[in-house]
C-alpha cells in the first residue's frame, strides 16, 4: 500500500499542476458549467481513450495520458459543481479554486485508501482498457442518475460516480507513469 500511496500522490501531483496552470491561462472559467456539460466533457475523453486504445493511432499529437488527467480534473470540477452549484460568472478566485480542488481530491482519495484495502490493490491486476470501459460505465451511469434530478432509489449518487471516475483515471496513469500493464 506504501507504493499505491506514493504513485497516487505523485499522479495526483501532476493533475493539480495542470489544473492550476490552467487557472492562471483561464481563470475558473468553468464554474458557468452545469454538471450535465461535465459530465459530457468527461464522455469526451473517455471515449477518445477509448477510440485510441482501439485504433491504437491517434491523429492529434496526445495520447491517453492527457485525457486520463483530463478525466480526474474534470471529476473534481463536477464534485465541486455539485456542492456549489453552478455560477453565471467565474465567481471564485483561483486560490477558492484550488482550496476546493484539495478538498475533493482528498476526499477522493481517502475513498480510494478505503476500497483499494478492502479490494486488496485488485486494481493492478485490470488492463487500462478497463478502466476505460468503468469510467464509460459510470458515465452512462450518471447520465441516467442526471436524468432523474439526481435521485436514485438504491444506488450511489453523481459525487460517488465522479469520485469513482477520478480513481479509474488515477490507475489508468499510475501504470502509464509507472510502466506497470
Amino acid at each position: 500500500m506504501a507504493d499505491t500511496i506514493a504513485q497516487f500522490e505523485k499522479v495526483i501531483a501532476l493533475c493539480r499542476d495542470l489544473f492550476q496552470k490552467k487557472l492562471v491561462d483561464y481563470g475558473p472559467s468553468w464554474r458557468i458549467m452545469r454538471p450535465q456539460s461535465i459530465t459530457d466533457q468527461i464522455f469526451i475523453k473517455a471515449n477518445r481513450i477509448r477510440s485510441l486504445e482501439l485504433k491504437g493511432v491517434s491523429m492529434v499529437d496526445e495520447g491517453i495520458k492527457p485525457e486520463f488527467i483530463g478525466i480526474v480534473n474534470y471529476g473534481v470540477i463536477g464534485l465541486i459543481q455539485l456542492a456549489k452549484g453552478f455560477a453565471d460568472t467565474t465567481d471564485m478566485t483561483a486560490e477558492e479554486a484550488m482550496t476546493l480542488y484539495d478538498k475533493y481530491i482528498t476526499e477522493t482519495k481517502e475513498l480510494m485508501y478505503a476500497k483499494n484495502h478492502d479490494y486488496d490493490e485488485a486494481w493492478r491486476s485490470m488492463r487500462i482498457s478497463s478502466y476505460t470501459d468503468l469510467i464509460l460505465m459510470k458515465i452512462y451511469r450518471t447520465k441516467q442518475i442526471e436524468s432523474h434530478n439526481g435521485k436514485t432509489i438504491v444506488s450511489e449518487g453523481i459525487d460517488a460516480n465522479y469520485m469513482d471516475m477520478i480513481n479509474y483515471a488515477i490507475f489508468g496513469l499510475i501504470k502509464l507513469e509507472f510502466g506497470e500493464e
